[in-house]
Formats: structure tokens, C-alpha cells, sequence
């Protein structure tokens, strides 16, 4: 006879899932297609490596503790590492670089260090940063907001059966415009390339407010805590604030720019408040989410890659133990 854990995961997952959709929604009306390709290759491949591990350990699935009660979505947490995983990769990757960025994920980010609330790392940021290094241009390849083809060529794309992203479809994004800019300044930028919207990256700022209010959910809901999206926020915005220089061609980029492109607000609210990987009380949360901040703008600003959101939380993820300790230490030392 089994015993279903003390801590039943199933609701937050489920509840995760539902703030992704806008998030999704605003992905499909910017990019086309080509995100939910990413879902339809990401969580086979996620759902067969978490039956491949259990069969490996005999681990028996468990109706009556999966999600939806569908043994094979086991907990949940494989299905929302997928998601968020192919929500992060550019829409029209192809497909081998979807399914192996989500296999390492789910194997040496999850399975390796015992599964499910024993993974140290972030396993979404995990797969996500070995296929950045290994392959940045194709991480590169994000579609030009409103162009995006239609539902066959789209396949194409994926697939690999196409011959590429079209020079005139495809661009880079704002944040690495802005990185590599040396001559433009910031309103010359803004006024033409089409990589810039109206405060943030063209398409990103919906996608971040779309996102932004998926978290908002999940914070009403009691899903996630506030403090370490905020303590994320809280870390980029000062940072960028400090550093910020006006709009002249060396400029990195103003707080509000930074708060809307890239991947802000789905690693503020989705990646960050990961409750293994993260911190364990509500001040070492705090820490975590404004170190987290800070080092998304450092790698912006000064690294070798345009947003650096899976590096940051990587990182902030070997200090955990340590952010830990401090909140501890703190709580002793108070009167």
C-alpha cells in the first residue's frame, strides 16, 4: 500500500500552469506558431525521460499522486520544467535542440540528484544554459514581432526541413542590438530598428506583461511568495538605475528597458520562486531574488551574452546554502 507525501505538489502545478497561458497567448500572437511546436516537442521528451528514471529505479506511477491523476505527468514538476523551458527557447528552434535541452534538464538537472525536491539546480535554466553554450546563434534566432508564418512552414522550421529563418523574418533582439551598439544612441535606436518598442524590446513587452500577470495570479494564489520576484526586480532596476547614462551610444540601457525585454518577468515570477532550487525562508529569498537581479544586469551589460537570466539563477543557485545560513543567522542575532 502506498502513502501519498506529506507535501502534495499537484495544486501549485496545476496552478502554474494555468499563469503560463498568457504568457503563451502573448507568445503565439507575437511569433506565430512556433512556441506551441516548442510544447508539442518539449513535453514528450520530458515525460519519457521521467518514465525512463522510474523504470530504471522500479518506481512504480502512482495514479492517485499524479497530476490530473494521469500517471505518466507523475507530480507534475517534469511537465512544468518543459514548459517553462520551451517558453524561454526562441520559438522556431529545431527540434533536437528542444528535445536536448529538456532531456539534460530532466536528467542531470533532476534525476541525477534523486528527482523530484532534490535538484540543487534550476532544471529549466539548466537545459537552457548547456544549449546556449553550446549553441548561442541558434538561441539568437528570434523572429520579427508580427512576421511569422503560417502553421506549415512553421513545422518546417522546426523540423529542420526549411532552409532557415528568412534574413528579412528573423532579428536580433533588442537586448543584443543594444549590446552591440558602439555608434547609435538610445533614441536613434528606438527611432530605427525595428528591434525596439515603445520602452522595451518590440513583442518582449507584451510578452513580460502578459507574463507579469500570470504572476500576479500566482501571487494572489498563494502559489509563490513575493520576495524573491521582487527582490529580482527590486535588483535590476537599482542596478540599472546606478548604471544608467543617459541615451548616449555607450549607454546599457535604461531601468524600465531592462524591467521589459528579455526574459524578465517570466524568470522574476516562474524561474526564481522554483521552491527546491530556491532559497528556504522568506529573507534568504529576498537575497536570492536581488542577487539574482543584479547578476541579469551585470551579464547584460558587461558578459559574453545578451540576457543572462539562466546564468543568473544557476549562480544564485550554488549560493543558496550559503543565503540560508545568513537568514539564519540573522533571525539569531535579532533581539
Amino acid at each position: 500500500m502506498t502513502t501519498r507525501p506529506a507535501f502534495d505538489p499537484r495544486p501549485s502545478m496545476q496552478l502554474v500552469l494555468v499563469a503560463c497561458l498568457p504568457g503563451l497567448l502573448a507568445l503565439f500572437w507575437q511569433y506565430g506558431w512556433g512556441s506551441l511546436l516548442q510544447l508539442l516537442v518539449a513535453i514528450p521528451v520530458a515525460l519519457a525521460c521521467e518514465a525512463l528514471v522510474c523504470r530504471l529505479r522500479r518506481q512504480p506511477a502512482m495514479a492517485e499522486a499524479a497530476l490530473f491523476n494521469q500517471p505518466v505527468l507523475g507530480e507534475g514538476s517534469a511537465l512544468v520544467s518543459a514548459t517553462l523551458l520551451a517558453l524561454a527557447l526562441p520559438p522556431y528552434s529545431p527540434w533536437w535542440l528542444t528535445a536536448g535541452a529538456c532531456a539534460f534538464a530532466l536528467l542531470f538537472g533532476k534525476a541525477l540528484f534523486g528527482g523530484f525536491g532534490q535538484n540543487p539546480f534550476n532544471p529549466a535554466m539548466l537545459g537552457y544554459a548547456v544549449v546556449l553554450v553550446a549553441f548561442p546563434a541558434l538561441l539568437n534566432q528570434w523572429p520579427s514581432p508580427g512576421q511569422h508564418p503560417g502553421l506549415g512552414e512553421s513545422l518546417q522550421q522546426v523540423l529542420g526541413l526549411g532552409a532557415g529563418l528568412p534574413d528579412g523574418w528573423s532579428q536580433a533582439t533588442a537586448l543584443d542590438s543594444l549590446k552591440h551598439n558602439n555608434r547609435l544612441t538610445i533614441d536613434e535606436l528606438f527611432a530605427g530598428h525595428t528591434a525596439f518598442g515603445g520602452f522595451g524590446g518590440r513583442g518582449a513587452e507584451w510578452i513580460n506583461l502578459a507574463f507579469l500577470l500570470g504572476g500576479l495570479f500566482l501571487l494572489q494564489r498563494k502559489v509563490i511568495r513575493w520576495h524573491a520576484p521582487v527582490g529580482l526586480l527590486a535588483g535590476l532596476f537599482v542596478a540599472s538605475l546606478l548604471c544608467w547614462n543617459g541615451s548616449g551610444s555607450d549607454s546599457n540601457g535604461s531601468p524600465l528597458f531592462h524591467l521589459f525585454s528579455g526574459a524578465t518577468m517570466l524568470g522574476a515570477f516562474f524561474i526564481a520562486t522554483e521552491p527546491v532550487s530556491g532559497a528556504g525562508s522568506d529573507r534568504a529569498r529576498l537575497l536570492f531574488g536581488v542577487g539574482t537581479g543584479v547578476l541579469v544586469y551585470v551579464i547584460r551589460a558587461w558578459g559574453g551574452y545578451a540576457d543572462g537570466m539562466a546564468f543568473a539563477i544557476l549562480l544564485m543557485n550554488l549560493l543558496v546554502p550559503t543565503l540560508d545560513r545568513l537568514a539564519e543567522r540573522g533571525r539569531e542575532v535579532r533581539p
